[in-house]
């Protein structure tokens, strides 16, 4: 008798953990919010890797040197990446670097958080 009462007793203890366990997930997978990034378009994916060619290239067939891609423009992406001589090409091709990102950061912010100190350089003598 004794032993069915200990079998009992674990048998509801499980099904009352199993129910307070399925009660919390359920309670964590309603209030979970996916976010997604959009992707980081070809044009500013060359700036990154710092192909040069590629990028002059994409100029020469009609890229927007001021487009945004993912909150930032390609002139941002040449400043954070400290790309000095795609940053340069941008600007010849009239890339505006006080425009701001979804941030609120301009190219020079960028170039300072990332410690380009080339780029930095640059945009700062654009300034002067």
């Amino acid at each position: 008798m004794k032993k069915s009462v200990v079998i009992i007793a674990i048998a509801l203890g499980f099904s009352f953990t199993t129910l307070n366990a399925t009660n919390k997930l359920e309670a964590l997978t309603t209030t979970y919010e996916a976010t997604f990034k959009s992707p980081v378009n070809p044009f500013c994916m060359s700036i990154v890797k710092g192909d040069f060619d590629t990028v002059k290239k994409l100029i020469e067939l009609g890229s927007d040197v001021n487009q945004v891609s993912n909150g930032l423009t390609p002139a941002m992406y040449a400043a954070k990446y400290n790309r000095l001589d795609i940053l340069k090409l941008l600007v010849e091709k009239g890339a505006k670097l006080n425009k701001k990102s979804d941030k609120g950061m301009t190219a020079a912010k960028y170039a300072k958080l990332s410690n380009a100190k080339d780029t930095l350089a640059y945009i700062k003598s654009l300034d002067s």
